[in-house]
């Protein structure tokens, strides 16, 4: 649920030009997710959105590190059309990509910042990711997998 809920936050908000919590949260009981301020506060600092100046001059949440708008959907395409399956035993997730390609999947998933991540090395088709505990890494395989 948490993941679904973390995939129609990072949807919302690269679609629509969100600047508070009320209005995120409005935006995700219209999806369906029956969520509190205080829950969507808790997913806004784990997925580690901030805030930026669009052209407009008007602030919005944003992804961190992003460049673009299209940061989500460049990120699951990515995703998709590299990694083949995703697994994870203890705090380690392994994702098996096409070949040649893990670096790359590597950068999209290192470009998340996403805070339960200690680091990931990737070799030719296979992504080694280390979270910070067995309950993250087990999170984390489900979000992946949700984008796939």
């Amino acid at each position: 649920m948490k993941g679904n809920r973390h995939t129609a936050i990072l949807d919302i908000i690269t679609k629509y030009a969100v600047d508070t919590q009320d209005g995120l949260t409005e935006r995700l009981r219209e999806r369906g997710f029956e969520v509190t301020q205080a829950t969507v506060s808790r997913d806004i600092r784990q997925l580690g959105l901030v805030k930026t100046r669009g052209s407009d001059g008007k602030s919005r949440y944003t992804p961190p590190g992003t460049l673009g708008k299209n940061f989500v959907g460049r990120l699951s395409n990515i995703l998709r059309e590299s990694v083949n399956h995703v697994d994870s035993a203890e705090n380690i997730v392994v994702v098996k990509t096409l070949a040649g390609v893990a670096s790359a999947a590597a950068a999209a998933i290192d470009s998340m910042e996403h805070a339960a991540i200690v680091g990931t090395l990737a070799g030719d088709d296979t992504i080694l990711i280390v979270m910070r505990s067995k309950g993250s890494a087990e999170t984390f395989r489900k979000e992946i997998e949700t984008l796939l």
